[in-house]
């Protein structure tokens, strides 16, 4: 049995307690801002452990396509989303007489990193792609052009794929992409300090260290696939280059994408940085649109 004064501390804990939740309900945020527009048509397939789906306006295509290759925990299936920034580009695109491209949206999973085939078991995926898109152009018909688009983990995998295959691409869009000026192979001190100058979420960066460890064995096979290593044997035939990173990324991306912008330009690419004051993919969707149906 409790005594008077405890009695009364234990009232007044259960009011303190009920009087927060009620302001957490209050205050929490409900609904979502959505994008209008209207949706493309969609058709989803598979190709071996590959997942896509593609796009079209309903008034039409230009003949281009572009492959979106989606950030971390989305999927195939994100190109309609109303609350995402695809919605917002297909929202430029509907305010244009131009008609845009034919949008195919690839998946091997929620999370995946286009590497050559190497040592690692899950490595190899860059090479299925590529081998696969003759069969999607088949069912989905011969591009004028081919683009590729991606954002966060896409963004780095369409400049692997664009970067290491730059005659199969025209033009590569890269949103907030995993570049980083250090390997994820370098020393703690190295990554510790790479990451307080940027800014970076250490779980973040720790998330990031595991998946490229995935798919990358050592320092070598990282190279392979590192755009500022890519970027070195570019010249001005290679794709033009739509870049764009939020200032303050948790990611740490912005001074790897900077630096990729300036060796890009220094080499003869066709390059547009669009540096933006916001976090990990804040997104110039306007430019962006303009930039993939032009």
């Amino acid at each position: 049995m409790l005594t008077r004064p405890y009695r009364y501390w234990l009232i007044a804990a259960l009011l303190t307690a009920l009087a927060y939740y009620a302001w957490g309900e209050i205050t929490r945020t409900r609904g979502a801002q959505k994008v209008s527009f209207r949706p493309a048509e969609e058709a989803c397939d598979t190709s071996g452990s590959l997942r896509y789906c593609v796009y079209r306006d309903r008034r039409g295509t230009n003949g281009d396509i572009v492959y979106h290759l989606h950030g971390r925990n989305l999927d195939e299936r994100i190109w309609n989303d109303d609350t995402y920034l695809t919605a917002l580009i297909q929202s430029e695109w509907q305010r244009s007489d131009k008609l845009p491209p034919t949008v195919v949206t690839v998946s091997y999973g929620s999370t995946w990193l286009l590497t050559p085939k190497g040592e690692k078991p899950d490595s190899g995926l860059l090479d299925d792609l590529m081998t696969r898109l003759p069969a999607i152009e088949a069912k989905v018909g011969r591009p004028r052009r081919r683009l590729l688009m991606g954002e966060s983990m896409g963004g780095l995998n369409v400049l692997i794929a664009g970067l290491s295959h730059p005659s199969r691409f025209a033009k590569v869009a890269a949103l907030c992409p995993g570049v980083y000026s250090i390997s994820p192979f370098a020393s703690l001190s190295t990554i510790r300090a790479t990451m307080q100058r940027a800014g970076a979420n250490p779980k973040i960066i720790f998330g990031v260290w595991m998946m490229a460890r995935k798919y990358a064995a050592n320092d070598a096979e990282w190279q392979r696939v590192s755009p500022l290593a890519l970027i070195q044997r570019a010249g001005p035939a290679y794709p033009a280059l739509y870049l764009s990173n939020g200032l303050y990324d948790v990611y740490g991306n912005f001074d790897g994408t900077q630096r990729l912008a300036d060796m890009a330009r220094e080499r003869g690419v066709k390059t547009e940085w669009h540096p933006l004051y916001g976090g990990h993919c804040a997104t110039d969707t306007s430019s962006l649109a303009a930039f993939l149906s032009s």
